[in-house]
Parts: structure tokens; C-alpha cells; sequence
């Protein structure tokens, strides 16, 4: 087998015989194989029916010089005479490697299914806090040993959670059980659907994740993009498919249903699980708990903290959202080629004079505005796109590093209170609608009273108010900082009539619940994971935990 990477082939090319519509879904379906095919066969002087079993492995855009865009690709093929095909091409960017051997199976998740076959089980079911994309693939990881989890979700079934969270946004009722954050798939549900991450993985688990989204319903071509997504509606589809395969492998899933607290016995270890549904306490019997509920969850790491779960502060950011027109995004990053593009992305960071960092965060090209809130009387907002991305804006969070010291007490929720009292400064600023300003007004710390060319596009209602009297002045002065640094990156990223929207504080969890080696608390038998736990940023880093988590769980417990 030939692997080439940096294959670098100009988009004018791939895109020559596309659709529209693929160009804007950002794929070219069969057309992009056999374009690449030819133009392999070309550099390797070889008929272009001698390339066999060609798999894109990886795929980036190189947009570096304006007048000319290119697709890059890492690439497997087989072709005759191989050896030799590589010695005469004669660059070091093809060579030989070993044909791919079928992957063996975790050897200890392997044997315990088996012995769960052969009629072994555990003494209890291990059990699942939390849907979203650490709790799903902790669930599945344990499902497909054999161990037949419990899953509780506290808020709704995705179907029943996109018709309660539309209602809101139309202008019902906050349900603070199900909502942007709480229900089925988590808060990634209602995101872009972003499937890249920064963190390292030489196991593999992380292609295993995303080849798992692409089996249950996501793209396929998300196994190979530079920066795959999903968007918040193929995302969804998937969720339901695995939660059906976890069912399907024995285990059970229970929505609308609270975790309230752990029991331990006398010797500190966990004894069974406090739940409530439709107002009303019970216990579950059980020796493994995952606790992967997301870090809005702050009820919860209250009640761990009652039950003596050791936690830390840890640092986290807040800001706001900011809107942009898609257009100039995608000029500035692409020039005149952009329209025969995806819509363009972009990760800016900047640290202030004062030392703090001032970052982008969760870029949703093609998106929208969502309020995001899940508590009575405070308003946070987040970042969410479609997965064709077409909507006329980019929006992305602007925010700003805050740290324990920032707090002048030992108070691990000290961060959580922090984000909360933000988040009522918000609700109160625009009467419950998302607070809105112009740049230039926030600048000047003045009230907007209209907009300029680009208006806001948004899920749920805004109105006009000035941000620099909902967040701290620190914050404020770090933003307006970070964006004339940005504007010097982006031509027009800081232009007066910009919109700001608030507040963006759901970044990360602004506690971490202290786990060992085994990746259990100080209490024996109780898995903090994902996200809400601090061991996360993302849906794949998320899942990544989940799968670990699931390991560990599988391989230490007893059968009889």
C-alpha cells in the first residue's frame, strides 16, 4: 500500500463539475475521488486505473496565497509494482507501508463480553449520569462489553427537547430541566457539531469516535476533514441511533429522571444512587457511577461537595458572542475564490498587556445566536450552525481568561457563583431577551439604539443594552483589547457596527472533580467524566473521556 500526504490539487479542480449545493455542504461527493485519482495518476506517471482502493485519510484547506486555493490530502491507495512506483516518483512525501490488518478489539473489553456470554455478570449495573457525548460513549463502551448500563438523563428525549427548547425560543417558558443544556446529546446538541479537537490520541480511539458518528448517521466524509462537523440537525439523528444501539445491547436509558446524590457505606465506597423523577426519591444499588452531566449542572457539584467528592476551582473564560457577516469572514480568509468554498472559519488569540488571555471560541460559520439558558432569571448565549452552515453570519465567542486568584476566597464554587451573577446582570439588562450593542457603542460605553448593515441573527428574542454594565470591567477592557488585535488579523473583525451579544459563559467548567489513576473520586466506585467534571472542551475530547471511563469501569469489575 502508497501512502501520500501533502497531495495538494486546486480547489478551481476539485470544484470544477460540483453542485452548489455541494460547494456549500463543503463536499464534492464522488466527483472529489475521481479528481484526485487522476491527478495522483499524473504525478506517478501511472494510468489513473491503476489507483485501487483510494482512501482520502485526511483533508485540509491551504487558502495561504489568495490567487489560488488549494485542497490538501493525506491519501492510501494500492497500485502495481509499488516499490518501484515510490523509487521513480522520487519525493519523500509517498512511500510503502505495511496493507492494514483488521484492528483487534480491546483485548480486556473483548474478554469480558465473553464472559458475560457465558453467563457471568456483574453484581450491579454500572450506571450513567448525563447524555451528552461523554456520558453516550461511556454508555456505549459499556454496553458493548456486555455490562448493561443504567443511563439517567435529567431532562428530555431529543425529540421531545427540540420542540420544548423551539418553544422557549419563540418566546415560551424557560424548562430548566430540559433545555439548551440539559437532554438528550447535551449541549453539543444545539452547537455546530464540531468534531476536532487539540488533544493528542495516539490509541486511535478518536478516528474509532468519529467512524462511530459516521455509522450512526453523521457524513462520512467527517472521518477524514481537517475539521469535521456535524451541525446541530444531522447531530441529533445521531444521538437517537446510539442511544438505540445501547438499548439494543441490553441497556437502559431513563429521561426526565435526577440524579440527586451517592450513598456511601462505612468505609467511604459508593453504595447505591439517589435518583428522582416526577417528584419523587429512590435508590438504585450500584458499585460504578459515571458522573458525566456537563458543567452547567451546578446543582450537582453542589450535592457532590455535600457528599465529600473532593473538587478544585479551575480556570474557565467568559465574554460574549460576536456576529460577523459570513462574506467578509470568508474574503479575508480566502479572497476572491471564497464563494467556491465552504463558509471560512477562523481561531484568533491574543494575550493583554495585563497578562490575561483573550481567545475565539466555538466559531460557527453560517450560524446563529441561541439563548442558552437552563436557570430562572439569568440569561448565557452560545454559538450554533446548521450543518449546511448557510445562514448570511459567522458568529463566535469573544472571551477572556478568569482564574481562582481572580476570587479572593478558598470557595470551590466561587467560579460558578462568579458566572452566575454575570448571567443575572444579563437576564435583568434586556428584560430576559439576549442583551445586544453595536462595537462602537460598547467602546464607548453607550446604549445602541439601532443597527448598521448586519443584523443579528438569533434564536430567541434580544433586545439593546450595554454590555459594559453586565460584565466586569476587567472583561470589558480585555475585549476591546483582544479585538483590536484581532482587527489587525481580520480586516474589519472590530468595525463600529460589529454586534456583541451576551453573555458567554458556559466555556468550561470552572471546576475540576479530583480523580486518581483509575479515574475514580476519593470515593471508590464514582467516575467523574467529560466536561463537567474538567477533563473535557469538546465533543470529541468528551467522548474520548467517556471511552476511558468505560474502559476502566469493564476491566475492574467483578463477575460471578
Amino acid at each position: 500500500m502508497i501512502r501520500m500526504t501533502q497531495v495538494k490539487i486546486p480547489a478551481s479542480v476539485v470544484y470544477s463539475e460540483a453542485s452548489v449545493e455541494d460547494i456549500k455542504r463543503g463536499i464534492v461527493s464522488k466527483q472529489e475521488e475521481s479528481v484526485i485519482r487522476v491527478e495522483v495518476a499524473k504525478m506517478l506517471k501511472l494510468p489513473d486505473d491503476e489507483l485501487h482502493e483510494l482512501v482520502i485519510e485526511k483533508k485540509s484547506i491551504d487558502a495561504r496565497k489568495k490567487d489560488e486555493i488549494y485542497f490538501v490530502y493525506n491519501l492510501t491507495f494500492h497500485t502495481i509494482r509499488e516499490n518501484k512506483v515510490v523509487h521513480q516518483y522520487g519525493k519523500n512525501n509517498a512511500f510503502v507501508i505495511p496493507d492494514r490488518s483488521n484492528k483487534e478489539e480491546n483485548s480486556i473489553m473483548k474478554d469480558v463480553a465473553l464472559q458475560i456470554a457465558l453467563g457471568r455478570k456483574p453484581k450491579f449495573r454500572p450506571i450513567v449520569v448525563g447524555m451528552g457525548p461523554a456520558g453516550l460513549f461511556a454508555a456505549l463502551g459499556i454496553a458493548e462489553a456486555g455490562l448493561c448500563p443504567i443511563v439517567l438523563e435529567r431532562g428530555a428525549d431529543v425529540t421531545t427537547r427540540d420542540n420544548v427548547v423551539n418553544n422557549f425560543w419563540n418566546g415560551g417558558e424557560l424548562n430548566t430541566e430540559t433545555n439548551v443544556q440539559f437532554g438528550e446529546g447535551g449541549a453539543g446538541t444545539f452547537s455546530d457539531g464540531k468534531l476536532y479537537t487539540g488533544v493528542k490520541d495516539k490509541s486511535g480511539k478518536i478516528k474509532s469516535i468519529l467512524e462511530t458518528f459516521a455509522n450512526y448517521g453523521a457524513p462520512s466524509q467527517i472521518v477524514y476533514d481537517a475539521k469535521p462537523h456535524v451541525g446541530t440537525d444531522r447531530l441529533k439523528d445521531v444521538v437517537v441511533a446510539l442511544r438505540e444501539r445501547i438499548m439494543a445491547l441490553g441497556g437502559d436509558v431513563f429521561f426526565n429522571t435526577r440524579f440527586e446524590r451517592p450513598v456511601l457505606n462505612s468505609k467511604n465506597e459508593l453504595e447505591k444512587v439517589v435518583v428522582s423523577q416526577e417528584g419523587k426519591q429512590f435508590t438504585i444499588d450500584c458499585e460504578s457511577l459515571v458522573i458525566a452531566t456537563g458543567h452547567s449542572s451546578r446543582d450537582t457539584f453542589k450535592n457532590l461537595l455535600k457528599s465529600g467528592i473532593v473538587m478544585q476551582p479551575k480556570s474557565f473564560a467568559v465574554g460574549v458572542r460576536v456576529e460577523h457577516s459570513q462574506s467578509m469572514i470568508s474574503r479575508n480568509q480566502y479572497g476572491s475564490e471564497f464563494r467556491n468554498l465552504p463558509p471560512a472559519d477562523y481561531k484568533l488569540t491574543h494575550t493583554t498587556k495585563e497578562g490575561r488571555g483573550v481567545y475565539t471560541f466555538c466559531m460557527c460559520p453560517g450560524g446563529y445566536v441561541v439563548n442558552s439558558s437552563s436557570s430562572k432569571g439569568m440569561l448565557c448565549v452560545n454559538g450554533m450552525s446548521y450543518y449546511d452552515r448557510n445562514s448570511a453570519n459567522a458568529n463566535s465567542a469573544v472571551v477572556v481568561s478568569v482564574n481562582p486568584s481572580d476570587f479572593a476566597t478558598d470557595d470551590v464554587l466561587a467560579g460558578v457563583k462568579f458566572q452566575k451573577s454575570i448571567e443575572k446582570f444579563a437576564y435583568e439588562s434586556a428584560g430576559g431577551k439576549i442583551p445586544l450593542q453595536l462595537y462602537g457603542d460598547f467602546v464607548q460605553n453607550e446604549l445602541s439604539t439601532g443597527f448598521g448593515l448586519l443584523r443579528p441573527l438569533t434564536k430567541g428574542d434580544y433586545d439593546f443594552a450595554n454590555l459594559r454594565k453586565v460584565l466586569p470591567d476587567f472583561v470589558c477592557e480585555s475585549i476591546i483589547e483582544g479585538m483590536t488585535n484581532f482587527d489587525n488579523k481580520i480586516k474589519g473583525f472590530a468595525d463600529d457596527e460589529i454586534i456583541l451579544l451576551g453573555v458567554e459563559t458556559r466555556t468550561s467548567s470552572p471546576v475540576r472533580i479530583v480523580r486518581n489513576e483509575t479515574l475514580q473520586s476519593n470515593i471508590k466506585g464514582i467516575y467523574p467524566c467529560g466536561e463537567g467534571a474538567g477533563y473535557a472542551g469538546g465533543i470529541i475530547s468528551a467522548a474520548l473521556d467517556g471511552m476511558r471511563v468505560a474502559e476502566k469501569i469493564v476491566a475492574t469489575t467483578e463477575l460471578s
